[in-house]
């Protein structure tokens, strides 16, 4: 079992370069940092050596969508300042060499049919796996629920395969959340079997309340077994808003490899 810590969400009290090295100390196997870009890559890639951790996975830039806008990926007038994160992305990632990088939909844009903006996100995210392949780095898309992030566009297992249908490239894989499975009321388990192989990163958080494990009553137990069952090799990424820092339930899953 590889675990990676939330550096966005995890020791927040921390300067972000700071956080590197809070993870090691944890026991964390490894790092995911939502949107990076604020600190120059070559100070992230100089922390990450010094701390002997990788990096997992990034976001690319995604505009407005963290304020409440419909961010970049799938509005179509927006096409130029996708452009102009995926070069950013591109730029940041050559010299910090995340494993993944994750392309956010974003929400539907006011005046824009579904369909439309689907469409824009299909091209958009081709055009992304293309770009990484040269890399070497694969390319993620997420399902968000729609309780926490009213609007977005991919909710559902089901919608995420169907725009991995449309986008048709092999370096363009699913992120599964299970938080935001269990948020919506979905059986994160049968989300993990539902997309099986097409699973490229897994995150996690407790539900509800989106804290550490232990703290709701989603069934990892039930969903970390059906990852066993399709196969599942990669990382699962803590994602979670600690409400103290106590990572009891890290020794746990790694003693019992749940």
């Amino acid at each position: 079992m590889k675990l990676c810590a939330n550096l966005s969400l995890l020791f927040a009290e921390l300067p972000l370069i700071e956080r590197v090295r809070a993870a090691r100390v944890a026991g964390f196997d490894g790092v995911e940092i939502q949107f990076p870009y604020e600190l120059a890559a070559i100070r992230l890639k100089e922390a990450l050596a010094a701390a002997g951790l990788p990096l997992v996975l990034i976001n690319l830039p995604a505009g407005d969508l963290l304020q409440g806008g419909p961010g970049l990926a799938a509005v179509p007038v927006r096409q130029v300042q996708f452009d102009a994160a995926l070069d950013e992305a591109l730029t940041y990632a050559a010299m910090v060499r995340p494993s993944y990088v994750n392309v956010l939909p974003g929400r539907l844009a006011e005046g824009v049919e579904p369909e439309r903006a689907l469409t824009t996100l299909a091209g958009n995210l081709r055009r992304t796996a293309e770009a990484f392949a040269v890399l070497g780095i694969r390319v993620l898309c997420e399902a968000i629920n729609p309780l926490d992030m009213p609007g977005f566009l991919v909710n559902t297992p089901q919608q995420l395969q169907a725009l991995l249908d449309v986008v048709d490239h092999p370096n363009c894989q699913a992120q599964l959340d299970l938080y935001h499975m269990a948020r919506q009321g979905l059986d994160p388990a049968g989300c993990v079997r539902q997309l099986g192989t097409r699973i490229g990163h897994v995150q996690f958080a407790d539900c509800p309340g989106r804290g550490a494990p232990g703290t709701g009553n989603l069934d990892f137990s039930a969903a970390l077994a059906a990852l066993d069952e399709i196969g599942y090799q990669g990382w699962l990424g803590a994602e979670y808003r600690p409400a103290q820092e106590d990572f009891a339930w890290l020794q746990r899953w790694k003693n019992t490899n749940r």
